[in-house]
């Protein structure tokens, strides 16, 4: 009777541990969202630039709040197996449709210090 009931208890005991015993041996794939912004495109803005000459170096944004276009935010994310390894976010402002200020992970080279730097807004 109990050598009847060991072996199925044993099978379903495998079963169950089965998935969580081989995770680390499943490879996940590296799932890239949004737009990366590099230091040299930051480096290319300067006060005063249309939104169409923002949009040519950096792209188009990620998010264009509705409540507010002249807030552009260009967001980039990197998850592996649902957990986000790298995140990086950066903004850029316009007041009267040219560039006024930008503030987020990156920002300008002592080259391009003059342009005014936004507060960190999260």
């Amino acid at each position: 009777m109990q050598r009847s009931l060991i072996l199925p208890a044993l099978a379903v005991a495998l079963n169950l541990s089965a998935c969580s015993a081989v995770d680390w041996l499943v490879y996940k794939v590296p799932i890239q969202q949004g737009n990366l912004v590099e230091q040299k495109q930051v480096d290319q803005l300067r006060v005063g630039m249309s939104k169409s000459q923002v949009n040519f170096i950096l792209g188009t944004p990620l998010v264009v709040d509705t409540f507010n276009p002249d807030r552009w935010d260009y967001v980039y994310r990197v998850a592996i197996g649902g957990e986000i390894t790298k995140e990086q976010r950066f903004s850029v402002f316009f007041r009267d449709d040219k560039l006024s200020a930008m503030s987020g992970n990156l920002k300008p080279s002592a080259a391009t210090a003059a342009l005014e730097l936004a507060p960190s807004q999260n």
